[in-house]
């Protein structure tokens, strides 16, 4: 359970350094100001009690600190016009100014001056509130790379004076690419366990689809995050992850998955054919009962073919693997090139393998996805897994 401290800090990081970036225009001094607000309310609050707006108390807070940080500083003089701004009282904050903020801080970091792991980086870093670390991990790249990269891009938003801004229509579609991925980033974040980051990415996703209604990708991840979204509560049984085939149906959001199909039904209707349309019908067929596996595994074919990338061909190895056979999923994810270190890779082996009867091999590829899973709920489910096949051999045993 998240204390509800560590939940308000939580859910209002990217919503204070928006607010924040808009104001000073400075992306580090945002950062450290919003940095000293969290830190004075988790010193005040437990003693004092909540405020009855957090988001404005905190950006009110910051404010008043990055004001008194240019104050003594001398250098930052010709920000001085910052002194006249009216920030010691509390801002009526109203929470339909925050996506506006949100967009134009995406917008902000997806500028193309900056390349796009940056892009998408450096927005995880100030919307979604990831550690450095978090961050290096999802790129598998060290922490240090990671930290560099940052600094580089705040540096070059500076110094080309990148506005704090939604770019014009004209220049939106430049910038789309970049923004979608950084939204469904976000989304796969707060999926893996941080809801108030999933929640973020559904705002951010409604308010792209109303500032970019004609745009079927827009409407194909917001589709997509929706009807993954609608399975949240039954990913998991107390702290244990729950896969897909055995998930309690009940649990799933019937009203989220409407309006998945509702916005992938308008992506389409725009002559979406791009990958977050054709994942999102993906997990609209996925929604259904009995699944339609041969539909999945061709549909899994037109993203390889978008994308190019051997983790869709996994995806497709594993429909075969359910309208074929086995041996014909295994066959695809045996020949598949770049991913020896991805747990998902030897975990899917696994699972394939125990379905052929082959369990000494079964348990090699478990216990290399074991060695290389960084989450807990998931390692836990591969030690099930393996522990499953140690009494599959001694029941074997026993008959022979």
């Amino acid at each position: 359970m998240i204390a509800p401290l560590e939940r308000v800090f939580r859910d209002q990081w990217g919503r204070v350094l928006a607010a924040l970036i808009g104001f000073l225009g400075d992306f580090d001094l945002a950062e450290e100001a919003a940095q000293e607000a969290f830190a004075i309310a988790a010193e005040r609050w437990p003693r004092d009690g909540f405020p009855t707006n957090p988001g404005a108390w905190l950006v009110t807070t910051a404010r008043n600190r990055a004001i008194n940080r240019i104050r003594r500083d001398r250098t930052l003089a010709a920000k001085t016009r910052l002194l006249q701004a009216e920030a010691t009282t509390e801002d009526a904050m109203n929470a339909t100014t925050f996506p506006d903020e949100r967009l134009e801080l995406i917008f902000t970091c997806c500028h193309p001056a900056l390349a796009t792991e940056a892009q998408v980086a450096l927005t995880l870093r100030t919307l979604g509130g990831l550690s450095t670390d978090e961050i290096a991990r999802a790129f598998l790249v060290p922490e240090p790379t990671m930290a560099q990269r940052l600094v580089r891009a705040k540096r070059k938003i500076k110094a080309a004076g990148i506005p704090f801004r939604v770019p014009p229509p004209h220049l939106l579609p430049d910038r789309l690419v970049a923004v979608l991925a950084v939204v469904y980033l976000i989304f796969n974040q707060g999926y893996g366990g941080r809801g108030e980051l999933a929640a973020e990415a559904l705002l951010l996703g409604r308010a792209l689809a109303e500032l970019m209604p004609d745009e079927p990708e827009v409407h194909g991840v917001l589709a997509m995050m929706l009807l993954l979204d609608a399975r949240r509560e039954a990913r998991f049984r107390g702290h244990d992850l729950v896969l897909l085939a055995d998930q309690d149906r009940s649990l799933w959001d019937a009203a989220e998955i409407a309006d998945g199909r509702a916005a992938l039904d308008r992506a389409l209707a725009l002559h979406g054919r791009g990958p977050y349309v054709v994942q999102a019908a993906i997990a609209s067929l996925h929604a259904d009962e009995p699944r339609d596996w041969p539909q999945i595994a061709r549909l899994y074919g037109e993203l390889s073919r978008l994308t190019g990338s051997p983790v869709v061909e996994l995806s497709r190895a594993v429909a075969i693997a359910e309208s074929e056979s086995p041996e014909a999923g295994l066959a695809i994810a045996d020949r598949l090139p770049g991913l020896d270190d991805y747990h998902y890779l030897h975990a899917t082996r696994g699972e394939l393998l125990r379905r052929l009867g082959r369990t000494e091999e079964a348990r090699d590829a478990y216990r290399r996805a074991l060695a290389l899973v960084h989450d807990d709920a998931e390692r836990r489910l591969l030690q099930r897994k393996l522990a499953e096949l140690d009494i599959l051999r001694s029941s074997d045993g026993e008959r022979s």
